[in-house]
């Protein structure tokens, strides 16, 4: 595709927002009490199904239960926003979760700590300063 071509179709197709992540998980009922621990509300889903859908603003954040046979572990960071992260963190903490380390405000204009679920997969909880 010539560069013109593409500026052309970048321009008229931005992109404008992520609907929903999902994270591949290996045990649907752990990953779904870890989630709920922290608070989060279910849009769709059990801890006994194949899949669930819990919201995140106007997003979601979707779990889905791995093939065992390719199931790899966690991939990345996930950065949800969130009102109060000293809140959060006191949930996390009350629910008897283990956080990387205490809040804190980054030179980069966010106060942020983070976290990883029962599967590998980082989740940092920020509020911009």
């Amino acid at each position: 595709m010539p560069d013109s071509l593409y500026r052309s179709m970048a321009i008229e197709n931005r992109f404008e927002s992520i609907d929903a992540i999902t994270l591949h998980v290996s045990n649907m009922a752990r990953s779904f009490a870890f989630y709920r621990s922290l608070a989060f509300d279910v849009a769709y889903g059990t801890p006994d199904a194949d899949f669930v859908s819990l919201r995140v603003g106007d997003q979601f954040l979707n779990l889905m239960l791995a093939d065992p046979e390719g199931w790899r572990g966690g991939w990345g960071r996930v950065i949800i926003h969130v009102g109060d992260v000293d809140t959060v963190y006191s949930l996390a903490l009350a629910a008897g979760l283990s956080p990387e380390a205490p809040p804190r405000d980054a030179e980069w204009g966010e106060r942020y700590f983070h976290l990883v679920d029962p599967d590998g997969h980082e989740l940092s909880f920020a509020r911009r300063l």
